[in-house]
């Protein structure tokens, strides 16, 4: 069924679902949570909301004044980005599915082939209108240079993040590929996740339904703890080091 259970010897597939939940160490909020974004600011979830986006410039201006102050806050993978590319290295097949656009996996030493962007990434801007795409660095720059709602230089069109918006569709091949992942993993940990947006929060149900050993790591219930069969409610930062060092084999190669 999987790179796991193929044949005799081979080692358990390990699928991490991360969620907002796992970045916050890193100084980035959560949207949900009890001090979450949202919370504090209810109208933020405009920012973030494709029709709102697209027709609004003021929604825009300040979607990139948010951009621009994420940037600088320069975030750094914590703990628990650290123990998931530690237990990659020590040779357990490891992918990780991602909500998180904040691209935390990869600057802890994980590869980008390991690593499904649900929602996309933070780091790149495109055009809403032509193929258009580059680094989030140059768009900010022209911010900086005192463009509130920079253009496509291309075609003059809306610029944005490369990250799935409210009201937005996932990209089909990604979401295929991540439903394959979690139906053959032996062990997923949903892990700083709310388990509440959907497609993503079901492929806890589609891993446990396939036999996987579902641990969930999350301040808050999730609608999916009744399928779990460990529920983790310790910051994620000091719970899961030690709960993927029980997963590490012995040093080797990673797959």
């Amino acid at each position: 069924m999987s790179e796991a259970t193929e044949g005799a010897g081979r080692r358990p597939l390990v699928a991490i679902l991360s969620g907002a939940g796992i970045s916050t160490d890193s100084g980035i909020p959560d949207y949900r949570g009890p001090n979450g974004l949202w919370r504090r600011d209810p109208e933020a979830q405009r920012l973030v909301t494709y029709a709102d986006y697209m027709a609004d410039p003021e929604v825009r201006r300040r979607s990139w004044l948010m951009r621009r102050d994420a940037a600088a806050r320069d975030p750094r993978p914590n703990a628990a980005h650290t123990a998931v590319a530690e237990l990659a290295r020590a040779g357990t097949p490891v992918r990780v599915v991602t909500q998180n656009v904040d691209g935390l996996h990869q600057l802890a030493g994980l590869p980008d082939r390991k690593v499904l962007e649900l929602h996309g990434s933070s780091r790149t801007a495109v055009c809403t209108a032509c193929p258009w795409r580059g680094p989030m660095s140059e768009a900010l720059r022209r911010v900086a240079a005192g463009e509130p709602d920079p253009p496509c230089r291309e075609c003059g069109g809306i610029l944005k993040s490369a990250t799935v918006m409210f009201g937005q569709a996932l990209d089909p091949e990604v979401l295929a590929t991540a439903v394959a992942v979690a139906e053959a993993a032996d062990v997923f940990l949903a892990v700083g996740s709310s388990l509440q947006v959907q497609p993503a929060a079901s492929l806890a149900g589609r891993a446990a339904a396939a036999g996987a050993r579902l641990v969930v790591v999350n301040a808050e219930p999730t609608p999916y703890d009744h399928l779990a069969a460990e529920v983790v409610r310790r910051p994620i930062g000091e719970a899961l080091p030690p709960l993927l060092a029980r997963l590490s084999p012995s040093p080797g190669k990673s797959d």
